[in-house]
């Protein structure tokens, strides 16, 4: 098979220039080939293997590229990387590889394509394209990848089971290309993850995480995390997860399998949303129920306060996985402590005091909220999903207009702590605390409106039934 026609980048031409004037192969492989071949847009990375060296070769493409294109090198590992009219061109010395045992860091020998070929992860990654001026655009496939492209499978060029030991990040990468491209992995592959599943934790925590998150943002994550429990991978590297696992039958009462119906959530967000820290917050929302669970004669299951529990769960988990422990942090925090009360409102009367609670609480991420409870809904009843919908559809109005009277979004009390201390000439204490929070509740119960002038009345009140007296006005 020739490619010809689709490298008509002129980066390409570039390169099989320099190649023949340094009489050296050069071969663009990697994710470029297999995506031009499933007719993906991969167009921001390219992958060049050189017989020869990386970085002399990278050098010499950009003396003969026009501009100024600086090339960034890293001499230990072998490779270059330049940047051209927004194309990012990765060159390496064609390379064999050997790994020890308790190390995922191969010794790297100078190596021909074929070397450079049998170290790929999969079969469908090992495809090349000869960049030759004798054989421009002609597909270098030893390993069978475009078969594998047309059935749709994830398959090693070499044994999986060295191939994984070798690289047990490789496991990961398996599985988030089968979610990526809906591929199913080879019988084969998948029993030796299973055998080579604890090889996970000699590779970093950020590394992993950096997979996991690649699985959790592919179309329908549910796939990726089924595999990852079904190989036992799971259990290794999110083992709260796991815990949710399983129902429960006592005196005829069950509960849901709460590991399923977390997926359920999982995908419906991920129809309706790419923002990742919304994906990790449908998988968090639920993660404290296996520590909250208790039956009740009489009453059956109960997990109360499993959103408390598991908003204090969340900075542990993060931690573990190496996610960061920033806003984006917070914003999962606050999902997961939140993500009962609009299904509370849409069970009930909305009054307008419980929806100024949410808007003050929730913020600029009341509409997140909103999203993560509808996702939430996965009764297979579909009249009772209907009703919860159209029940939120009510709950989104009286937000909506609530926000418009009262203002209450990022809200904070007209009346601050500096005004109360000022007013009554006192230090920071209790007192300030009591006053400012007598005024909040007054605006979220409507008693008063979201104004300086009642705020500023209401504290004088509160002050004199404290025996303070104002000291200015």
């Amino acid at each position: 098979m020739h490619l010809k026609q689709h490298l008509s980048n002129p980066v390409f031409s570039v390169i099989s220039a320099v190649a023949d004037e340094m009489k050296v192969h050069a071969f663009v492989i990697g994710g470029f080939v297999r995506d031009l071949l499933l007719h993906r847009d991969n167009k921001q990375d390219i992958d060049i293997v050189v017989t020869g060296s990386g970085i002399d070769f990278a050098h010499r493409v950009a003396e003969k590229l026009p501009g100024e294109v600086p090339v960034k090198f890293f001499r230990n590992f072998g490779t270059a990387m330049l940047n051209y009219h927004g194309l990012k061109v990765e060159f390496v010395g064609a390379r064999k590889e050997s790994y020890r045992q308790n190390s995922r860091k191969p010794i790297v020998e100078n190596g021909t394509l074929e070397d450079d070929q049998n170290r790929r992860d999969f079969t469908i990654n090992a495809m090349a394209i000869d960049l030759g001026k004798k054989n421009y655009g002609a597909l270098v496939d030893p390993f069978g990848g475009l078969r594998d492209l047309d059935s749709g499978t994830i398959r090693t060029p070499l044994d999986p089971d060295i191939t994984f030991s070798d690289d047990p990040l490789r496991m990961m990468r398996a599985i988030r290309f089968s979610c990526q491209l809906d591929f199913s992995i080879e019988p084969r592959c998948l029993d030796a993850i299973r055998r080579n599943a604890e090889r996970i934790t000699i590779v970093s925590g950020e590394r992993v995480t950096d997979e996991f998150n690649l699985i959790i943002e592919s179309k329908i994550p549910s796939k990726g995390f089924r595999l990852m429990d079904e190989t036992g991978l799971l259990q290794i590297i999110f083992p709260e997860f796991c815990e949710l696992k399983g129902s429960e039958t006592i005196d005829g009462k069950g509960h849901k399998d709460n590991f399923s119906h977390t997926l359920a959530v999982l995908d419906n967000i991920a129809v309706i949303t790419d923002d990742l820290w919304l994906r990790w917050s449908a998988i968090l929302h639920d993660i404290a129920k296996s520590a909250t669970k208790k039956f009740i004669q009489g009453t059956g299951w109960t997990f109360h306060a499993h959103e408390f529990k598991g908003s204090q769960m969340v900075p542990l988990i993060f931690k573990k996985l190496r996610l960061p422990l920033n806003e984006k942090m917070r914003f999962v925090q606050k999902m997961v402590l939140l993500h009962l009360r609009p299904i509370v409102l849409a069970e009930d009367i909305v009054t307008d005091s419980a929806v100024r609670r949410l808007l003050f609480e929730a913020g600029d991420d009341i509409d997140s909220l909103m999203l993560l409870c509808e996702a939430d809904i996965t009764s297979k009843n579909p009249a009772k999903v209907r009703l919860y919908l159209e029940n939120f559809e009510v709950v989104r109005e009286k937000l909506k207009e609530i926000e418009e009277k009262d203002r209450l979004r990022n809200w904070q009390p007209p009346v601050t702590g500096e005004v109360i201390m000022a007013t009554f000439g006192i230090r920071p204490s209790k007192e300030v605390g009591i006053i400012k929070e007598a005024i909040t509740e007054a605006i979220l119960e409507g008693v008063i409106p979201n104004e300086y002038e009642a705020a500023f009345s209401l504290m004088l009140e509160l002050g004199g039934k404290l025996g303070m007296k104002p000291k200015i006005f």
